[in-house]
């Protein structure tokens, strides 16, 4: 079941807080209980056989936590905490990257495995990561292991951020599911942040990957790409991933709230920085900062000797593209930053920019990232290298044709809205208007108009998977 949609919009969430507030209220292990039941069924909808891979991975997880927290031998935990990791990455490497694997196996090795067509799962990054962080912060002693089954399958599979993140971490909500409150407030804010980021996946996202993926599609069918337009499809995609994640996250962090659940943010205004490893603190912040704490620190992070710590962001940043998928484009794409943030260091441009020149930094970031998507868009590096000619006008096709004009004066107003929400400016004027008398109603209007113009546009059929299930 998809955010964007009647059913969930109109269906399921209205049954879900009428039975959380009105049924269930002031009894907290059976609104829990609700939410990790209508959580399945929220995956099930779509993925009724996958749901099962999802339980086990709860059972597994919990009962690997109860039995380390439980157990003083050190050596006893070692090895169950070994065994959660391999069955958590295991899961995750059969259904994403087997394939990949063994075409890569029979490509280099010579042989011949017959190489399954596996489906995956949609959310299994997600969720997997979430349980991992589970069984870790247990491990450390973070964290109490949770002796409610149920409690660890509501924090793996509360439908909020099941299957595009943010990747919640456990040591932040653990409290939460027992000890949180809901508010009036928190409704209606975590029900106007669901509406704003509604809004930008289905009236900005959308519209934006209609030029998008014409440019790629013109790229990838060797037809004549002009570089005019394959600077417009390509910021147009960065523009439509922004949208397109950022307003999964907003839809995810307003829901959560709404049932009392604060979750971390997981975009703060990223094309307003002004480097590379800002824009990584400003991006994704969930999975930048999961890695940070989960892989980096633990390998030693910048407290080693110098080649150690560049291995240990080599390793990272391999990582953080082969996370999003299996191919040789995301690897690249993943080391593509890691000789960024190298240069950065470098040259001391990872400092803050003051007494500097802010603008031409954030030129320098925001260019250098959007360029990055030209490979992690392409389907493969052939596909990527031919993307690029078109880019700086090496394929000898015209700087500027008619397909560049006309989808441009067609979507010029949109560009310019999606420049503008990209920065703080939306955030500043609705701080403003708190301030005068009629900042609630003209709010309440402004929420109302956006949820009918998106529910508008969703029954009208323009609309587009999120990207992000397919990571």
């Amino acid at each position: 079941m998809l955010f964007s949609s009647i059913v969930f919009i109109y269906l399921f969430l209205p049954a879900v807080v009428l039975v959380y507030f009105v049924l269930l209220r002031n009894h907290r292990s059976a609104q829990n209980c609700f939410l990790f039941i209508a959580s399945l069924f929220f995956y099930a909808w779509g993925e009724p056989k996958f749901v099962l891979i999802l339980i086990l991975s709860i059972v597994i997880n919990w009962l690997i936590g109860l039995c380390m927290d439980s157990r003083a031998n050190t050596v006893f935990r070692k090895i169950l905490f070994v065994c959660s990791i391999v069955f958590d990455l295991g899961i995750l490497f059969v259904f994403k990257y087997l394939t990949f694997t063994g075409r890569v196996a029979n490509r280099f090795l010579g042989t011949a495995f017959n190489i399954p067509s596996i489906v995956l799962p949609i959310g299994v990054s997600f969720f997997t990561f979430q349980a991992l962080s589970y069984v870790i912060d247990v491990f450390r002693g973070d964290q109490k292991a949770q002796k409610n089954p149920l409690n660890v399958g509501l924090y793996i599979a509360f439908f909020p951020q099941l299957i595009a993140g943010p990747i919640v971490r456990y040591g932040d909500i653990a409290k939460q599911i027992q000890n949180r409150k809901e508010t009036p407030d928190d409704v209606f804010d975590g029900f106007a942040r669901f509406v704003a980021g509604l809004a930008k996946k289905v009236l900005l996202a959308n519209t934006l990957a209609v030029f998008a993926d014409k440019a790629f599609s013109l790229g990838s069918s060797g037809n004549a790409l002009s570089c005019g337009f394959a600077w417009l499809g390509l910021s147009g995609y960065v523009l439509q991933l922004y949208f397109d994640f950022s307003g999964y996250s907003d839809m995810a962090i307003g829901l959560g709230r709404m049932f009392g659940f604060h979750f971390q943010e997981n975009f703060n205004y990223p094309f307003m920085s002004d480097s590379i490893s800002e824009f990584w603190r400003r991006w994704h912040i969930s999975l930048g900062s999961w890695f940070r704490d989960y892989v980096y620190i633990p390998m030693g992070g910048n407290r080693r000797s110098r080649f150690r710590n560049v291995f240990n962001l080599f390793v990272v940043w391999a990582l953080t593209g082969f996370w999003h998928g299996a191919n040789y484009t995301f690897i690249l794409w993943g080391l593509y930053f890691f000789a960024l943030i190298l240069f950065e260091r470098a040259v001391g441009l990872n400092k803050p920019s003051a007494g500097r020149v802010p603008v031409l930094r954030r030129i320098y970031s925001v260019f250098f990232f959007i360029l990055s998507f030209s490979l992690f868009r392409s389907d493969s590096v052939g596909a990527a290298v031919n993307y690029l000619k078109c880019l700086f006008h090496f394929n000898g096709n015209h700087v500027i044709d008619g397909i560049f004009t006309g989808y441009f004066k067609q979507n010029i107003i949109i560009i310019i809205v999606g420049i503008l929400v990209c920065t703080p400016l939306p955030k500043k004027i609705i701080n403003r208007m708190k301030h005068r008398n009629a900042s609630d109603f003209i709010r309440v209007l402004c929420l109302m108009g956006l949820f009918l113009l998106s529910t508008a546009s969703i029954v009208s059929g323009s609309y587009n998977p999120f990207i992000y299930f397919n990571f």
